[in-house]
């Protein structure tokens, strides 16, 4: 079983937004999800340490396109890394299924199984609430995108920004971490994100008021 001192090199030390302590913490949810859910703690617990570090080899490359594809980068990786601590192809596989699976942007393979919607769920936690707010801002200046810009009428219904329109985390907010609360799987994630998601949409209300110049009362 991979520990989660082997996991801290595969994650750079500099990414506020997908590395190591992101890592850590869906580590942690993930196994608070399994043991309500009944699931598999190896496989989760390996798929949680494993799930990003695609992208990490990505940011090390600077291949914008394959951190596009980090969790089939991933999920490579991982075969590679549980393979050599002995583990069945059958185990490696569900691992895999776990990490292909808990892209947002991508739902070309959906979680089937309990362990892999428990990393999905564990996985979207961190993206709400406070945490996934300090995220969002992370990662809109790690781009050099805005942290508010009013979202244009085309981008609310496509989801697509235009012309020199930047993609802010207000964007981000609208586009993605809103509809999160309603995509998760198990019932123990549905409950610890009713109040994450209250206190980020509390947030970024509070942030477009502010930015439009009327603050809210």
């Amino acid at each position: 079983m991979p520990t989660i001192e082997q996991a801290r090199d595969w994650y750079p030390n500099d990414d506020p937004v997908h590395g190591f302590d992101h890592v850590l913490r869906v580590y942690f949810m993930a196994e608070r999800l399994s043991q309500a859910e009944g699931a598999d703690l190896e496989i989760v617990r390996a798929a949680a340490l494993l799930h990003d570090a695609g992208d990490g080899l990505a940011a090390e490359a600077g291949d914008h396109a394959l951190r596009q594809g980090h969790h089939h980068a991933s999920a490579e990786f991982a075969a590679r890394v549980l393979a050599a601590e002995g583990w069945t192809q059958e185990r490696i596989s569900e691992v895999q299924h776990c990490i292909r699976s808990h892209r947002f942007r991508d739902d070309s393979e959906l979680p089937h199984s309990l362990e892999a919607r428990v990393l999905f769920d564990a996985d979207k936690l961190d993206a709400i609430g406070a945490i996934g707010v300090a995220r969002a801002l992370a990662f809109a200046v790690r781009r050099g995108q805005p942290v508010y810009a009013p979202p244009s009428e085309q981008f609310l219904h496509t989801g697509k920004t235009q012309g020199d329109e930047p993609h802010s985390a207000y964007h981000e907010f609208r586009f993605k971490l809103v509809k999160l609360k309603d995509r998760l799987f198990t019932p123990a994630a549905r409950i610890i994100a009713e109040q994450r998601h209250q206190q980020m949409v509390d947030f970024f209300e509070r942030l477009a008021d502010e930015a439009e110049g009327y603050p809210a009362t």
